[in-house]
């Protein structure tokens, strides 16, 4: 989790909304993919951090499937995202700080408890939340 904050706070520095996702392979102890949101950088809406690790994690082992691989993200998942975690099979989500707003995984549709979700990941959410949330406030602070 201490990387996703990493990248987090370079997602901070490059002006957009601080989350950082890692996804690892927790068997050989190694990170397959890390970055953090570039919505406002490629001019993507769908350029958030999760999305750009499993890219890179499926280019990484070359599958559209991270069997066995699990994710770190400092916020709740939106519901795209939660989507795209499930489609890739992501073994466990870990996350920092809950999104009561824009939330998908424990919030608004919860993608993993829908009938039709195809893959539910086991899902720890409160690491380094403190952190995490930190980040976040300070970020739309210092916007307004």
């Amino acid at each position: 989790m201490l990387l996703a904050l990493s990248e987090a706070e370079r997602a901070a520095a490059r002006r957009e909304v601080p989350v950082g996702a890692v996804i690892v392979d927790p068997v050989e102890r190694r990170v397959i993919a890390a970055d953090g949101n570039r919505v406002i950088e490629r001019r993507d809406p769908t350029a958030h951090a999760e999305l750009l690790a499993v890219r890179e994690a499926c280019r990484a082992v070359g599958s559209e499937r991270l069997e066995g691989l699990d994710m770190y993200v400092t916020l709740e998942p939106c519901p795209m995202c939660a989507q795209a975690i499930s489609f890739a099979r992501i073994r466990r989500l870990y996350f920092g700080t809950p999104d009561e707003k824009g939330g998908g995984v424990e919030h608004g549709p919860r993608i993993f408890a829908q009938r039709t979700c195809h893959h539910v990941p086991e899902v720890y959410g409160g690491m380094n939340e403190s952190r995490a949330a930190e980040l976040l406030r300070d970020f739309f602070r210092d916007r307004r």
